[in-house]
């Protein structure tokens, strides 16, 4: 086989490894974004449909963007626009100046990326240590930036009560953190919600039990404002 014919395999090869990638992510339903942060950082995401209400999905500290694959897709089926995040130090995602403590502004650089494609409304859902970084975002945010907030067993809230959005806040009944989420509820100012879910999985381990379904209707619900903006 001379060069030439070399060349020829070589590059029909290629394209169709290139075309069996694309349509397998095209298949999955998402596509890879990314943007910067005010501290110099790149943040990559998985943006998954279209609509007006936008969701950012901010994942736990052994989880990644991938992990919201599912509820990702639940959410853009019923009309959602969704921008699933790596943070900082996970994936392709570089963190800038401000280093892991820099993760709310990863959340800020998202909901500004959803802002900046036209949704109207934006909603933050947190696992774990993500669930932080969004409540820590909705206080550093700009009133009216973040609507809705669903914190999944995020115990570490600095100011609860300073929480600029609904939020629905849950846990599992049998789990460590269920007295500092009920503290951060109680403290929390209303719109408000809380969810105390069976078993004692924690955060985003619920989605591999039998509260799956429960959780996901539960998500789904709060941040197209389905479910009651009160605990009353």
């Amino acid at each position: 086989m001379d060069i030439s014919s070399s060349l020829v395999r070589f590059l029909s090869v290629a394209l169709l490894v290139g075309m069996i990638t694309a349509d397998g992510l095209a298949a999955e339903g998402f596509e890879e974004v990314s943007f910067t942060v005010p501290d110099g950082g790149r943040i990559y995401g998985n943006l998954y449909g279209d609509g007006d209400l936008g969701v950012v999905l901010a994942h736990g500290a052994v989880f990644d963007k991938e992990s919201w694959h599912e509820l990702a897709t639940r959410l853009s089926e019923e009309g959602a626009r969704v921008l699933a995040i790596d943070f900082r130090g996970y994936g392709k995602s570089e963190g800038g100046s401000d280093g892991r403590g820099g993760m709310a502004l990863d959340v800020l650089g998202a909901v500004n990326f959803l802002r900046g494609s036209g949704v109207e409304e934006v909603s933050v859902v947190g696992g774990s240590m993500g669930g932080s970084a969004a409540a820590d975002a909705a206080q550093r945010a700009k009133p009216g930036d973040i609507d809705r907030l669903v914190l999944l067993a995020a115990g570490s809230v600095g100011s609860p009560e300073r929480l600029q959005a609904a939020t629905l806040f849950v846990v599992s009944a049998g789990e460590g953190m269920r007295r500092g989420v009920e503290a951060n509820h109680a403290a929390a100012a209303e719109p408000k919600k809380l969810l105390v879910l069976g078993g004692n999985e924690h955060a985003q381990h619920v989605f591999k039990t039998e509260q799956a379904d429960l959780l996901t209707d539960a998500i789904v619900s709060w941040v197209f404002g389905r479910d009651a903006l009160s605990d009353g």
